[in-house]
């Protein structure tokens, strides 16, 4: 089980009432009285981060010269903190197309240094004698677009929109009691790229031809903060794939995912690290926080973070959406995923009296929901053969699994007649539990091969500054850094 961290004060005297009135409420006492006087309307925390200037790089990924306004990347540039930009280790890439392109077989990662926000990153690729198929990925393998095939002789554009976050929070008043900086723990290093001051691209091509990339800033742009445990997390590399670290492919560009789950977390002990906080510090209104807590939440013999689903599990949800509100943007209660039977994925039908409190705390705040629960277990039982192959341990998604519950809640934020709803893909087709993809026809495991090509994590074995470089001979790279496995929920 993981280290459990020290409680902090809640950030505003906003929470504080909330929280203790809803506690209080839930364990059968009368809950504070409301101010009298009509509703304020949402405000703006004053601990908000403050605004960082526009962002515009460019990079060239030709043999030269740059193009006028573009910094050039040669296929040594290896990532330093000083220019700010380069290939992370253990790519493998040269030249190509007669100097016009940055090529590859093997996936390899682009960072560049830049503040924390959204950002649109506009990436072109193409070869003038041969057809390629390209997937991009940003931060820690985030799937962002899904292989575009470009026909020889042409070159395609591409528009990501990501988010990049530090764990820095603002600095604190004097005597304010808190910290300034989110409590990263043991399996924060298999999302690393999460949490640094880059941003980083990957692209997977049995033929790379990247040209070039643009990083814009994008501050208007809507978020999606996603909170919850392992089953939600992004990760750098390894067999657990899941929905949280899928969903942005099925967005248009314009709207950025902000995966801020983690294992091992709980809705008590992602307050006590303050990751809530960060979402929090950088929520805007017409934002959205997507919420999804069970698996770690229900388990009594966790006494500092077990919550009873009848009262302080309800009385946290409620705490969670409050605070959502108040910076103005849409809670989504999403009901976590059944774990099924190793091997064969027959479902537990597990859970407990949870995702029925979850449903009650949605009707009694007037808050969308989507019941990943009861989908899932339709999503079980008419996979056929292919149902041993939706999760990798009997509770973590596979690629094809994270993708299918990716699709779910896509097609959940449709029927929930959210806003977010126009942000979705053109031709998207909604996610039938019933009558699922087949893993075969999605072939997806070729995109998320543990650690292939990614190289070392920062901070791990063979991290920056480790021997080898891009560019360099095949076996001259540090070996990636070892998967470190999936660990707590």
């Amino acid at each position: 089980m993981k280290t459990l961290r020290s409680l902090s004060l809640f950030c505003s005297t906003a929470l504080v009432y909330t929280s203790l009135s809803l506690i209080a409420a839930a364990q059968g006492a009368a809950p504070a009285a409301p101010p009298a006087g009509p509703r304020p309307a949402p405000r703006t925390p004053s601990l908000m981060q403050p605004l960082s200037a526009p962002i515009d790089l460019k990079f060239d990924f030709s043999a030269g010269p740059a193009k006028a306004g573009y910094t050039r990347v040669a296929p040594t540039a290896v990532y330093a903190a000083d220019p700010g930009y380069g290939y992370e280790p253990g790519a493998q890439v040269s030249n190509g197309d007669k100097g016009n392109t940055t090529t590859s077989d093997k996936p390899f990662l682009f960072s560049a240094k830049v503040a924390e926000g959204n950002y649109n990153v506009i990436v072109t690729f193409g070869d003038s004698s041969v057809a390629t198929t390209t997937t991009l990925k940003a931060e820690s393998g985030r799937l962002m677009d899904m292989r575009v095939q470009v026909p020889a002789g042409k070159v395609v554009e591409r528009t990501l929109t990501t988010n990049v976050r530090t764990p820095h929070l603002a600095k604190l008043p004097t005597n304010a009691t808190g910290r300034e900086e989110v409590s990263l723990d043991q399996f924060d290093p298999s999302s690393s790229r999460d949490w640094d001051d880059k941003l980083t691209v990957e692209v997977v091509s049995p033929h790379a031809a990247l040209r070039t990339i643009e990083i814009v800033s994008a501050p208007t742009a809507p978020t999606v903060f996603l909170a919850g445990d392992s089953t939600i997390t992004d990760r750098d590399g390894g067999s657990g794939i899941s929905w949280g670290q899928m969903l942005s492919v099925f967005f248009k560009p314009g709207v950025a995912v902000a995966n801020n789950g983690q294992s091992g977390e709980t809705m008590k002990s992602f307050m006590n690290a303050l990751r809530l906080d960060k979402m929090l510090s950088q929520m805007k209104k017409g934002d959205y926080l997507f919420i999804q807590f069970i698996h770690n939440d229900s388990k009594a013999s966790w006494p500092q973070t077990y919550v009873e689903p009848e009262t302080t599990y309800k009385a946290y949800l409620k705490v969670y959406i409050a605070e959502a509100r108040l910076r103005g943007a849409i809670p989504v209660l999403v009901t976590a995923m059944d774990r099924g039977a190793r091997g064969t994925g027959a479902p537990s039908h597990g859970h407990g009296g949870y995702p029925q409190a979850m449903r009650e705390v949605s009707e009694e705040e007037h808050a969308a929901f989507i019941d990943l629960y009861s989908i899932s277990d339709t999503f079980y039982e008419s996979a056929g053969a292919d149902a041993g192959k939706i999760l990798a341990d009997g509770t973590h998604s596979t690629a094809y699994g994270g993708y299918e519950f990716a699709k779910a809640i896509a097609t959940g934020i449709k029927q929930n007649k959210l806003d977010l709803a126009n942000y979705i893909v053109d031709g998207f087709k909604d996610f039938d539990p019933a009558h699922p993809d087949t893993a075969d026809s999605l072939n997806l495991g070729e995109l998320f091969t543990s650690g292939s090509g990614r190289g070392p994590r920062p901070g791990g074995p063979g991290g920056p500054g480790a021997a080898g470089a891009p560019g360099a001979a095949p076996g001259t790279n540090p070996a990636p850094a070892r998967d470190p496995g999936l660990g707590p929920l």
